[in-house]
């Protein structure tokens, strides 16, 4: 988990003043394997204070990668979001963290604005079109 720490905090650790911003500011889900350990969190909130955009956070720990969990995790957020009437959904990571873009593409329509070595990453949640891979374009911030 520490490589996917790094990736999304830039550090190793998860400090308790994360998890305290996390929970207030956020909704929050924890995937659990079938004995109930955590493998996954996901978070959704009104980080960027944008009216109908809703901002995702999303960790896997490093052993259960590439198994679906995140994509699966970032699926609930998307849908509870759209439930809720947000219009966007926006990751903001690492450009080389090509994993999680890959998720984002695969939620909707995506467009992914580079800011140096990261990327913001904004999904249209279309009603219409819930779950169906969407198109991406690229612009330079």
């Amino acid at each position: 988990m520490k490589e996917s720490l790094l990736l999304r905090w830039g550090r190793t650790r998860f400090l308790h003043r994360d998890l305290s911003r996390l929970l207030t500011h956020t909704e929050c889900w924890i995937g659990l394997d079938a004995d109930e350990e955590p493998v996954g969190l996901v978070c959704i909130g009104p980080v960027s204070r944008q009216e109908g955009v809703v901002d995702l956070g999303l960790q896997v720990a490093d052993a259960r990668q590439r198994q679906g969990i995140g994509t699966a995790l970032a699926r609930h957020a998307a849908d509870t979001a759209r439930g809720r009437g947000a219009h966007t959904l926006t990751a903001y990571t690492q450009a080389s963290h090509t994993a999680v873009i890959r998720i984002l593409d695969r939620l909707g329509p995506t467009r992914h604005v580079r800011d140096g070595p990261y990327v913001e990453v904004h999904v249209a949640l279309d009603r219409n079109s819930p779950g169906r891979p969407g198109s991406h374009q690229v612009a330079t911030g």
